[in-house]
């Protein structure tokens, strides 16, 4: 049993003030109001939902394909604060997709806050690849993507297409077989893009970066994304992959579709994707921006500084709208009663310091 006095915190989009929040065998199990009136309340917030991460602890999955790099990863994460995460993958051979997929179905019954794996690519438009290794591209198969679930077992909870090159029935399949499926490294026109949409496809991966732009006589995917009633959108805030003006935007367009994504990796200078630290990011060895070096409280703290975006927003946008994404709204990303208790707790300055996996305090 844990209990936490003294909190503030967000519920129903209302601010909480002194309150005592009960947690016994990892979920909450009762808000009360706190006894003393005299102790600042502490912020708590429900902890953090990544959905694109390629490493972190200084291990890129994909370069080290094992158990031991996704608890590397799983720790790494868990210090800072982040209690749910797709490993992601990014365009590689088969034999790497392979091994990534074996080592997370040998993972799974012991793992903490991995929650399978993101699949980016292979099935990528060449025209928009960004840092992804072209020779490995290709267009879906349906018996491929058949025998891709089928090894998978389950473990492969997101993929990134782009559908203007894959046939209905492979998109059907996977939607079918409950596959979160986005649309990205696309080079989609306005109407393609809405018709995957209208299709069933859910999201779209990394607004702005590696896609068809606006232009005021092709209006690309993004302003498909703006003009549909229900396509969500990942977006990385660090300011180098998108301007946080353009952050700004997007938010006041998307609003609870537009979530939050590190899409971070590590220095590796091995295999196809050897990351090069560059000051606040990273790059291929040619100089492509890759991934981010974000923390998911960095990219809600530049939310809050650079984008205009509240303290409620920039949280849910962490935590509950990719929880409602892949379908765990029921379990977490909300402070409520009966979810798992999975929080955060931060400082007036929004820095760490604690946080709460499951009901238990980790180490940070």
């Amino acid at each position: 049993m844990l209990n936490l006095p003294h909190t503030k915190f967000y519920q129903n989009d209302t601010l909480q003030e002194r309150k005592s929040i009960n947690i016994q065998n990892g979920k909450i199990r009762s808000i009360k109001d706190s006894e003393s009136e005299n102790t600042i309340d502490q912020l708590v917030v429900p902890s953090f939902i990544d959905l694109q991460i390629y490493g972190a602890g200084g291990r890129l999955f994909s370069a080290a394909p094992t158990v031991e790099s996704l608890t590397i990863i799983e720790d790494d994460l868990l210090k800072k604060g982040t209690t749910g995460f797709l490993a992601c993958m990014a365009t590689n051979t088969p034999e790497v997709f392979n091994e990534c997929i074996k080592a997370a179905k040998e993972h799974r019954s012991t793992a903490k806050n991995c929650l399978g794996l993101h699949l980016e690519g292979p099935f990528l438009n060449p025209k928009r690849l960004g840092a992804h290794v072209p020779e490995f591209v290709r267009k879906a198969s349906l018996d491929e993507i058949k025998a891709l679930l089928d090894f998978g077992d389950g473990v492969i909870k997101m993929m990134t297409i782009a559908p203007e090159l894959q046939d209905d029935e492979v998109i059907s399949y996977l939607l079918d077989n409950g596959v979160v499926v986005s649309l990205g490294h696309s080079n989609a026109t306005y109407e393609e893009a809405t018709n995957a949409y209208n299709k069933g496809i859910q999201t779209t991966t990394h607004l702005f970066n590696a896609m068809s732009p606006i232009h005021h006589r092709e209006p690309g995917i993004p302003t498909a994304i703006f003009n549909h009633h229900k396509a969500a959108a990942s977006i990385i805030v660090d300011g180098r992959h998108v301007d946080f003006e353009v952050v700004k935007f997007a938010k006041k367009l998307l609003q609870e579709r537009l979530f939050l994504i590190t899409d971070a990796v590590t220095e590796c200078n091995n295999g196809p994707y050897q990351h090069v630290k560059s000051g606040d990011k990273f790059v291929m060895p040619d100089g492509t921006l890759s991934g981010s070096s974000l923390t998911m409280l960095q990219a809600v703290k530049n939310c809050i500084e650079h984008c205009a975006i509240s303290l409620l927003e920039a949280i849910n946008m962490a935590t509950k709208y990719p929880a409602r994404l892949i379908g765990i709204e029921k379990l977490t990303g909300e402070i409520a009663i009966n979810k798992s208790a999975d929080l955060l707790v931060l400082d007036e300055n929004l820095n760490l310091k604690e946080v709460i996996f499951k009901g238990e305090k980790i180490s940070i």
